[in-house]
């Protein structure tokens, strides 16, 4: 789990510092509409590459560990069975416009955060105010993009292929048998969860470009 959110988070922030310095005007500020570009560009690159697998794999064993009678011995064993179905990337589009819509809110409202934070003190922030706005930028990010997480953990399911046609229908789905709110369950966990980790990656993060820069 370590390793797998160490490669998301390198090959997220790497796609997003790369295309916002491209998208960056003469005089090198980055407007709002173009920091959402490239944070939805990441999120893309990065559910496509990373996530949508790994997401696979994950929702399977989770699934499966809830079943009177277990289908996989273990990680391994439902890697090979996926494979064997060719179900690996079963729910890309969904988990992409997960991802897509997470990094694109999640890193616009960081950077907006920040040059606030900038602007009013003049100098980088600091590590401990990196950390508050990534927890800011999490609960922005969660209540935004929840109904996607929902509609992404349903396509994966081990029922998916016979109960949804697209993701469309599935939250439509959602939404006539559970109401609207369905959409947004399991906010809570989640919000936890990410303010959390949005909070110590972009501190990490700030260190980090911290350090590179007194290079």
């Amino acid at each position: 789990m370590l390793l797998g959110n160490a490669l998301k988070a390198g090959v997220r922030f790497l796609t997003y510092d790369t295309i916002k310095e491209q998208l960056r005007d003469p005089q090198g500020r980055l407007t709002m509409p173009r920091m959402m570009c490239a944070g939805m560009c990441a999120g893309v690159v990065e559910g496509g590459l990373v996530v949508a697998p790994t997401e696979a794999l994950k929702t399977r064993l989770i699934h499966d560990h809830c079943m009177p009678k277990q289908k996989y011995s273990g990680a391994i064993d439902c890697l090979k069975e996926v494979l064997r179905e060719g179900g690996l990337y079963r729910g890309v589009g969904p988990v992409m416009a997960r991802q897509g819509a997470n990094s694109c809110v999640r890193f616009a409202a960081y950077d907006s955060l920040k040059q606030i934070v900038v602007g009013y003190t003049g100098t980088q922030v600091t590590g401990v105010q990196a950390f508050a706005l990534g927890m800011c930028a999490g609960v922005v990010t969660v209540y935004t993009t929840m109904p996607l997480d929902v509609v992404k953990t349903r396509m994966q399911g081990l029922s998916a292929a016979g109960a949804y046609r697209s993701s469309v229908h599935c939250a439509v789905s959602v939404v006539r048998q559970d109401g609207i709110w369905a959409l947004w369950r399991g906010a809570t966990p989640r919000l936890a969860r990410l303010m959390f980790s949005g909070a110590i990656v972009f501190a990490v993060y700030e260190q980090v470009m911290k350090l590179l820069r007194e290079k």
